[in-house]
């Protein structure tokens, strides 16, 4: 493909991607097929000789759209948003022309300044305190990661190292195999399964905080937890010969504002006391709510903050930018390039009730499970797990909708969110219709 060739192929394929996006509401928003549909309609070897550019896109119909779960649909209020727009499409256009790499100032200065200067915009939007800012002299900063899971593990490795390195300063003849085998991390019950996933990955022990009613951490349970382990003698690991003095090493907590299955907010303002008396690292995970928070009637959400170490939030999910961009944020830069430093050679307001949630409410076969704060809904049919589970069996089948189902006390729970930037209350309203129609159809047959 020549340069020629290319304006015309990008014209066509622009006019694709804008007639797809304005008919999407058409498509069924989610497939209709068995796992390894995909194999028997495209050849078994890698072709010897191209295909054609119409044939390509032929195929594209033929072979990907039928198999493709459409997150931009109105109709799609499943997991969380995945946001995109029409300016982000062609930032990445441009990206992907310069196709600069960024892992260092000189391989592309204009990369890491921008990445610097952007974060720092963000960061005073969310009103975040002055030492998450770079400035020009500020000891803190931003980065962007692909995804918050990668910024919970970032956190977690720079956590680790800084414990490893604060014991080992004061007793050296410590392995760190020894230092390592005593540290705990803490986490909400209600966390995302990638804060548990990058414990395992960082080689530490994750305990699970309790939440609740309202499915949040509080102070008292952290402390407790604390406590407890102190006692047991998992935390003050080491005494010293020199002075007697327990070394301890409670080491991190990952806070959530937002969690996955309910939105729900840990109270960081509890948290973050105990976590700086202790000398543990505290990581916010704000992936879906953050964005609400540069709104003056959410930022509330947010206070809390200046007691944290790190603090993370997904632009790609509500401010119209196309995965992947997470939006990472640390108090001292220097602990993750401490971390991570290699050098070789070569480099809630009054007015803001949901409109699904009062359809939910004033049907009186449903229940609200979960404070509704944001674009999230938590309900369910009153009664066993097993009819709600059946009741999510026949609108996955119906392919009108799409919705994915969370536990909350044990309960089986459908999650509503409002995903798509064109979902308009006449979607919401349709939604709400089917679900009702195939709860009645449910609720008909014989073994309900």
């Amino acid at each position: 493909m020549d340069a020629a060739e290319f304006r015309r192929r990008g014209r066509e394929m622009v006019d694709y991607v804008a007639d797809y996006l304005e008919n999407i509401e058409q498509r069924p928003v989610y497939p209709d097929l068995e796992p390894g549909y995909l194999r028997s309609l495209i050849p078994s070897e890698a072709p010897l000789e191209p295909e054609s550019y119409e044939d390509v896109m032929k195929d594209v119909e033929r072979v990907i759209m039928p198999g493709i779960t459409h997150w931009h649909s109105p109709y799609f209020f499943a997991y969380f948003p995945a946001a995109s727009s029409y300016p982000a499409m062609l930032a990445d256009m441009l990206c992907g022309a310069i196709g600069c790499i960024g892992f260092s100032w000189a391989a592309s200065p204009a990369c890491t300044e921008l990445e610097t200067v952007m974060l720092d915009w963000l960061g005073k939007m969310l009103q975040l305190p002055e030492c998450f800012i770079a400035g020009t002299d500020g000891h803190g900063g931003g980065v962007i990661q692909g995804t918050a899971s990668e910024a919970t593990l970032i956190s977690l490795l720079a956590a680790r190292c800084k414990a490893i390195r604060r014991v080992q300063a004061t007793n050296p003849e410590i392995s760190e195999a020894e230092v390592l085998s005593k540290l705990v991390a803490y986490t909400s019950e209600q966390a995302h399964s990638s804060v548990e996933r990058a414990a395992l990955i960082g080689g530490v022990m994750m305990r699970k905080v309790p939440t609740d009613k309202t499915y949040a951490v509080g102070g008292h349970m952290l402390k407790q937890m604390v406590e407890e382990d102190k006692a047991a003698g998992f935390i003050p690991f080491y005494v010293t010969k020199h002075s007697g003095i327990e070394c301890v090493c409670l080491f991190q907590f990952c806070a959530t504002l937002g969690t996955t299955p309910s939105c729900a907010f840990d109270h960081t303002t509890e948290l973050g006391p105990i976590c700086n008396d202790e000398n543990m690292w505290m990581h916010i995970d704000a992936a879906y709510a953050g964005s609400a928070f540069i709104c003056p009637e959410f930022r509330p959400l947010l206070n809390g903050i200046e007691f944290a170490d790190s603090f993370n939030f997904n632009p790609h999910k509500w401010l119209l930018v196309n995965f992947d961009c997470s939006a990472m944020w640390v108090k001292k830069r220097t602990d993750i390039i401490g971390a991570f430093k290699m050098e070789p050679l070569y480099l809630k307001h009054e007015n803001q009730e949901s409109e699904f949630e009062s359809l939910v409410r004033a049907d009186k076969r449903f229940e609200i499970c979960a404070e509704v704060i944001m674009g999230l809904v938590c309900f369910r049919l009153k009664g066993s797990n097993e009819l709600n589970q059946n009741l999510l069996k026949k609108i996955t089948k119906s392919q009108e909708i799409h919705l994915v189902p969370c536990q909350l006390s044990g309960r089986f729970v459908l999650r509503f969110a409002i995903c798509a930037r064109t979902t308009e209350s006449r979607h919401i309203q349709q939604a709400w219709r089917h679900i009702t129609q195939l709860t009645f159809e449910l609720l008909q047959e014989p073994s309900h």
